[in-house]
C-alpha cells in the first residue's frame, strides 16, 4: 500500500499548495499540460511502485546481482521496470517533443522519482540513470549520436551510466588516466578503466550506453583537458545490429547496502578497440558533465530522502500497533498497554524523522522548480534562478543524505529488538540508506564547494540571493502568529550565519586558506540545518492560511501536524546552529595544523 512508504497528501500539499507547480502550465514550454495530466502522472507513478517495486524490495537485497565471466544478472524485476518506464514515457519524459519527451516539468517527475525510490531505491536507479545519460547527449551530442542512442535509451531498451570514478583517481578528476587516441574513422580509441559504475554491466537491458571521461592524447594536464565520450558496451554497425565494442566488466562490489543495482568495474581497450564518440568539443567535457552531476548530486539528496521517508512510515505504523507500556503517571499495573505512539519519546523520535523526511522533500521539490525555471521560465529571471540553485545543490545533497541515516536510524530505534532484525525493512532501510553521502561527491567535497566556491562566486551574490529569499519568507511568516515566534528564532539564526560567513571568508581574504576551508563540512551542515527551517517555515504558512481559511478544514489534522513539526524542528534542530557558530567563530584551524604523525600509538 502506497501508504506503508509515502504520503501523497503530503506530495500534493508541496505540489499544488507550497510550489504551486499549476502554474508552470502557463509557461510555453509546459503549456501542453494541467493539473489533470499532473495527476494521472502521480498516479501512474504511484501504482507503479506499489505494485511492482515494493513487493520486490527485499527480495532484491537477499538476491543481489551476480557476476559470471563478465556477466552480470541481476533481478527479472529490472528489465520489466525498464521496458515498463520505456513504455510509458518515463525515461524521456522530461525531454523536449522534438527529441521523443513529452516536456513534463522536472518537478512533477522529481516527485514520482521520489514515489519509485521510496518504493525500492535499488530498483529506481536503472531508470533514473538512463535519464541523465541520455539528456546529456540530447544536449551536447551530435545529431547522428542522438538520432543511433536516444531512442533506445528512451524506450527503455538501453541502459545509460555515468563513468567517471578511477581507482588512483578518486573523487579527484585531475588525476583521470584513461586515454582517448585518435583516428580518421570519426571516433577515438579508448584504454582505461573505470570503477564504481552504476549499472555499468547488467542482464536487463540489451546494451549499456556509458557516458565516460578521458583524456584526449595531447590534451592540457588536470579538468582542462577532460573530454566527454559515448562509449556503448555493444557498438551499432552499418548493417543495423550490434557488434561488441572492447568493454568488459572485470567485477561486481559486494556492499553494506542498495544491493539490487551492480556497481561495476569496467576495463576499456584490452584488445585496442574500444571505439569512444566525442560528445561536444574536445576539453570540454567536464563542463557537460556537471550538467548531469550538478542535477544527480539533488538527485542522491531525493534518495537519501526516499529512503529515510519509506523507514518513516514503516516506524509510524509499527509505533500505532505496537502495545508496549502504560503511562507514566499510570499507577495501576493492571491496566491494558497502550500504543507506543502515544509515550512522549516514541513521539519525539516520530516528529525528529518527519521533520527530517518532510523538510528534505520541501527543500528537493524547490531545487526542482529552480530548475525548470532555469530551463523554461522568463528570460529575465533565469539567471537569478541557476544562482540560487547553484547555491543550494549542494545543501539539497548533503543534508537529506547525512540526516536520513540518522532519521532512518531513528525509525529503528522505535521498533526496538524488532528494528535490528530482518523480519521488518528498517534495517535494509538503514543499510541503504548509507551509500548517498558518498554517492556523486562526499560530504567533504560538498562542503568544500558550498564554502570555498558557492559562497564567494559572484561577489556573494549566490549567499545574498539565499539570504534576500529566506529573510522574505520571515516577514510573511511574521504575519502569522502561531509561527511568529518561529520566524524571530530563523531570523536571529540568520544574523549569526552572516556573522559566521563574514569571518570564514576574511580568513580566506587573509591568504589562510587552508583555515578557511577546514570545517566546510562543518559549515555546511550549518547552512543545512538553517535551509530546511526555511522549508519549513515555508510549509507552515501555507497551513496557518489553509486552517484560518476554513476552521472545519476536513484536513485540519494536516494542517496542525505541519504546525506542529514546525514547532519540533525550531527548538530540538535549528538550537544546533548555536554549536557550530561557536565552533566556527573560533576557526583556529585545528584539523588543518595538526601533524599527521600524532595518530601514531
Amino acid at each position: 500500500m502506497a501508504e506503508d512508504f509515502v504520503s501523497m497528501r503530503n506530495i500534493e500539499f508541496l505540489l499544488y499548495e507550497v510550489l504551486d507547480a499549476e502554474s508552470l502550465c502557463e509557461l510555453p514550454y509546459f503549456s501542453e499540460h494541467d493539473r489533470e495530466i499532473f495527476d494521472m502522472v502521480l498516479e501512474t507513478g504511484l501504482r507503479l511502485g506499489a505494485d511492482e517495486l515494493f513487493p520486490v524490495l527485499a527480495q532484491m537485497d537477499k538476491e543481489a546481482p551476480t557476476f559470471n565471466a563478465g556477466t552480470v544478472t541481476v533481478a527479472p524485476v529490472v528489465r520489466e521496470l525498464l521496458q515498463a518506464c520505456g513504455e510509458g514515457g518515463w525515461i524521456g519524459a522530461h525531454a523536449s517533443f522534438e527529441l521523443g519527451g513529452q516536456q513534463l516539468p522536472d518537478t512533477l517527475l522529481t516527485m514520482v522519482r521520489f514515489i519509485l525510490g521510496a518504493a525500492n531505491y535499488s530498483a529506481s536507479v536503472y531508470p533514473v540513470l538512463t535519464t541523465g545519460a541520455a539528456q546529456l547527449i540530447g544536449s551536447f551530442g551530435s545529431q547522428e549520436l542522438i538520432d543511433t542512442y536516444v531512442p533506445p535509451m528512451f524506450e527503455g531498451q538501453w541502459q545509460g551510466t555515468m563513468a567517471m570514478t578511477e581507482p588512483q583517481a578518486g573523487s579527484s578528476l585531475t588525476d583521470l588516466e584513461t586515454r582517448a587516441a585518435r583516428t580518421d574513422q570519426g571516433y577515438f580509441l579508448l584504454t582505461g578503466q573505470k570503477i564504481f559504475i552504476s549499472c555499468g554491466e547488467h542482464d536487463g537491458a540489451d546494451n549499456i550506453v556509458n557516458l565516460m571521461l578521458a583524456r584526449i592524447e595531447g590534451a592540457p594536464a588536470g579538468v582542462k583537458g577532460i573530454s566527454l565520450f559515448v562509449v556503448p558496451k555493444l557498438r551499432p554497425t552499418a548493417g543495423g545490429g550490434l557488434e561488441p565494442n572492447d568493454v568488459l566488466c572485470t567485477g561486481i562490489y559486494h556492499k553494506l547496502g542498495y544491493r539490487g543495482a551492480p556497481i561495476t568495474q569496467l576495463e576499456m581497450g584490452e584488445q585496442g578497440d574500444c571505439r569512444a564518440w566525442l560528445v561536444g568539443e574536445e576539453n570540454h567535457g567536464l563542463r557537460y558533465m556537471f550538467q548531469m552531476m550538478n542535477e544527480a548530486r539533488v538527485g542522491v539528496g531525493l534518495g537519501g530522502t526516499a529512503i529515510a521517508t519509506a523507514a518513516y512510515y514503516a516506524s509510524l505504523k509499527y509505533a500505532r500497533e505496537r502495545h508496549q507500556g502504560r503511562p507514566v503517571a499510570g499507577k495501576d499495573p493492571a491496566a491494558p498497554q497502550v500504543p507506543i505512539i502515544e509515550h512522549a519519546d516514541v513521539k519525539r523520535m516520530l516528529l525528529f524523522q518527519r521533520a527530517i523526511v518532510e523538510g528534505s522533500l520541501s527543500l528537493i521539490a524547490y531545487c526542482a522548480k529552480l530548475i525548470d525555471l532555469t530551463h523554461a521560465g522568463p528570460e529575465e529571471g533565469r539567471a537569478e534562478h541557476a544562482l540560487l540553485l547553484d547555491f543550494l545543490t549542494p545543501i539539497a545533497k548533503t543534508y537529506p543524505s547525512e540526516m536520513g541515516i540518522l532519521s532512518v536510524s531513528t525509525g529503528l530505534q522505535c521498533l526496538g529488538g524488532y528494528g535490528y532484525c530482518d523480519e521488518f525493512p528498517l534495517e535494509q532501510y538503514y543499510r541503504d540508506a548509507r551509500i548517498h553521502p558518498i554517492h556523486e561527491g562526499t560530504t567533504g567535497i560538498q562542503g568544500m564547494d558550498l564554502l570555498g566556491r558557492k559562497v564567494t562566486m559572484q561577489k556573494g551574490a549566490a549567499l545574498a540571493l539565499f539570504l534576500t529569499r529566506v529573510k522574505e519568507t520571515i516577514a510573511e511568516a511574521e504575519t502569522h502568529e502561531a509561527i511568529a515566534s518561529e520566524a524571530k528564532r530563523l531570523s536571529d539564526a540568520l544574523a549569526q550565519l552572516e556573522q559566521v560567513t563574514g569571518r570564514l571568508v576574511s580568513l580566506a581574504g587573509e591568504g589562510k586558506v587552508e583555515v578557511f576551508l577546514a570545517d566546510a563540512t562543518l559549515y555546511l551542515e550549518y547552512v543545512g540545518i538553517i535551509t530546511i527551517a526555511w522549508q519549513w517555515l515555508s510549509q507552515t504558512i501555507v497551513s496557518e492560511a489553509a486552517l484560518a481559511q476554513d476552521a472545519d478544514n476536513p484536513d485540519a489534522n494536516f494542517y496542525l501536524g505541519k504546525r506542529t513539526t514546525c514547532h519540533y524542528f525550531f527548538r530540538y534542530e535549528l538550537p544546533k546552529c548555536a554549536g557550530l557558530a561557536t565552533r566556527l567563530l573560533e576557526a583556529d584551524g585545528l584539523t588543518a595544523t595538526m601533524d599527521p604523525a600524532l595518530f601514531e600509538d
